[in-house]
C-alpha cells in the first residue's frame, strides 16, 4: 500500500486496512525467503561438503541437519574465516573482535569436529565446490533471535533429526565428575540472576575466556578457572563433570550437543537455545535456578 491508501483505508476500513498489512507482511516474507534457490545433488556421494561461516556455536548446532542430509556418506566441512558479525554484542568486548569465526578458533574446533565419525575434512573455505551453505540461516526471513537455532536449518533444507539425542561423541574425562562446570558469556544474562548461592558449594570450575572468568571471581570467589587447548578437550571435560551450568552461548552448545546434565540461563530477549532430552532444565528466574541446582547436587 502506498501512503494514500494506507491513510485512507485506515480512516474508512480498518478491517480491510489489516488485511492488507497481513499480505504485505506475508509477502515481504516470501521475498526474502531463499529456499528456492537451494540446491540439493541429484546423485547418491560418498561425501557431501558443507560450508559454514561460524559462530562456534551455531556449527555444532548445524551438525544434525549435516548428519541428516549426507545419511550414510561423510561430510567435508569447510569453515569461512573472518566474516564480520551480524548482531551487536550487548556487554563487553566480543573475544574474536568483531568476526564470528576465526584461525584460532578453527584450530580449537577442528580436534572436536575430526573426532566424529562422520566428519572426515574440517578445513579452511578456500572457494572449493560446495554440497550445501550452511550460511543460508543468516539470510533467513525467519526471526532468529527466537525459536530453536537447530531447526532454523531443518526448515530450510527439508530434514528432520531427533534432537533429544546426543549428536557429539567423546570420551569423558571422569578427573572431573565430582565438579560443576560453569561457563557464563558477557552478554544473555537473564535479569536478576544471582550465582553467589552456588558459593555454598564445593568444586566449582569456570571454562570460558578470561575476561568472564574475571566477572564470575568476583561472584564465586572460590571458583577456580580451567583452560583448554582446544575444544575437544573442552567437551570432555564437560562431557565427565557432576553438572554444567552455562548461558547461550558456545559451551552449553557442547553440553547439549552431548546431552549431559545441565542448566541453561535462558535470555528472554533472545530465546534461541533450546533445551531437549534428557538431564536437561533451563530458568529465567533465580528461585527455579537454585532449586534445578539442588536437585542436581543431591544426585549421584
Amino acid at each position: 500500500m502506498n501512503f494514500f491508501t494506507k491513510t485512507f483505508l485506515k480512516a474508512t476500513d480498518r478491517d480491510e486496512y489489516h488485511k492488507r498489512k497481513l499480505e504485505e507482511r506475508d509477502q515481504e516474507f516470501l521475498d526474502k525467503a531463499i529456499t528456492s534457490k537451494i540446491t540439493f545433488p541429484a546423485d547418491t556421494k560418498p561425501a557431501y561438503s558443507f560450508k559454514h561461516s561460524g559462530n562456534a556455536g551455531d556449527i555444532i548446532y548445524s551438525l544434525p541437519a549435516a548428519y541428516a542430509l549426507s545419511e550414510n556418506s561423510s561430510i567435508e566441512l569447510f569453515l569461512n574465516l573472518d566474516q564480520p558479525m551480524n548482531f551487536a554484542v550487548e556487554r563487553g568486548k566480543h573475544p574474536l573482535n568483531g568476526v564470528m569465526l576465526n584461525r584460532n578458533m578453527l584450530s580449537m574446533l577442528q580436534p572436536l569436529l575430526l573426532a566424529q565419525s562422520k566428519i572426515e575434512t574440517c578445513d579452511i573455505y578456500k572457494d572449493q565446490s560446495i554440497d550445501y551453505d550452511l550460511d543460508v540461516i543468516r539470510k533467513s526471513p525467519f526471526q532468529t533471535h527466537s525459536g530453536s537455532i537447530a531447526r532454523w536449518y531443518f526448515l530450510h533444507f527439508g530434514v528432520n533429526a531427533d534432537l533429544g539425542k546426543p549428536w557429539l561423541t567423546v570420551t569423558a574425562n571422569n578427573s572431573f565428575n565430582d565438579y560443576i562446570v560453569i561457563a557464563r558469556s558477557l552478554g544473555y544474562h537473564s535479569p536478576g540472576i544471582d550465582y553467589s548461592f552456588l558459593n555454598k558449594y564445593r568444586k566449582l570450575i569456570f571454562v570460558g575466556v578470561p575476561d568472564e572468568f574475571k566477572e564470575m571471581k568476583q561472584v564465586l570467589p572460590a571458583i577456580t578457572y580451567q583452560p583448554v587447548s582446544n575444544f575437544l578437550e573442552l567437551a570432555e571435560l564437560i562431557a565427565g563433570c557432576k553438572f554444567f551450568i552455562g548461558n547461550q552461548s558456545f559451551p552449553f552448545s557442547l553440553a547439549e550437543a552431548l546431552k549431559v546434565k545441565r542448566i541453561l540461563e535462558v535470555y528472554y530477549i533472545c530465546p534461541n537455545v533450546i533445551v531437549e532430552g534428557i538431564n536437561g532444565y533451563d530458568f529465567c528466574f533465580q528461585a527455579q535456578f537454585e532449586r534445578i541446582v539442588s536437585k542436581l547436587q543431591r544426585q549421584q
